[in-house]
């Protein structure tokens, strides 16, 4: 969950943002689930679809949740990709950027691509390297993400 004041990072358990001391749910500049910029006075999130309105949201102030659904706010139009098929693909076949235009990082897939394929292969452990080190970062949940901001199934 991302503070919709400032943008950064916040506990799903916490009530008050680290950094401003913003409560949960306030605040009119981020999406609380993508974390990205958003209009002032949005009522969804460009980005990812999330329903900014404070009222019948489940990130207004003072909401009962205890923690938000993971699927919650998941605009239909997005698919949920899977985590372990994701690093897989980067495993055996991240030299051609499967994995990333799987996720839909498709300018990190192409300079993969271009990259194994303009250099006849003999680059290809560079970004063979670079695709292990992003199979590494799925798993291990830094990238837990798709490029809609939409989470990765476990």
């Amino acid at each position: 969950m991302y503070c919709r004041n400032c943008g950064n990072p916040v506990d799903d358990n916490a009530t008050v943002c680290p950094r401003c001391g913003c409560a949960k749910g306030t605040g009119l500049s981020y999406c609380p689930r993508c974390g990205q910029p958003t209009a002032l006075n949005a009522s969804v999130c460009d980005h990812c679809g999330t329903d900014l309105r404070s009222g019948g949201s489940r990130w207004a102030a003072g909401s009962s949740a205890a923690s938000p659904d993971p699927q919650a706010n998941i605009p239909a139009q997005y698919s949920r990709k899977n985590k372990v098929i994701a690093g897989l693909l980067a495993i055996f076949l991240g030299y051609f950027g499967i994995h990333n235009f799987y996720l839909g990082y498709t300018g990190k897939a192409i300079a993969q691509l271009l990259l194994t394929i303009l250099s006849c292969g003999t680059l290809c452990i560079v970004s063979e390297i670079w695709a292990f080190v992003e199979a590494i970062l799925i798993f291990a949940g830094k990238i837990a993400t798709d490029a809609n901001g939409v989470p990765l199934q476990d």
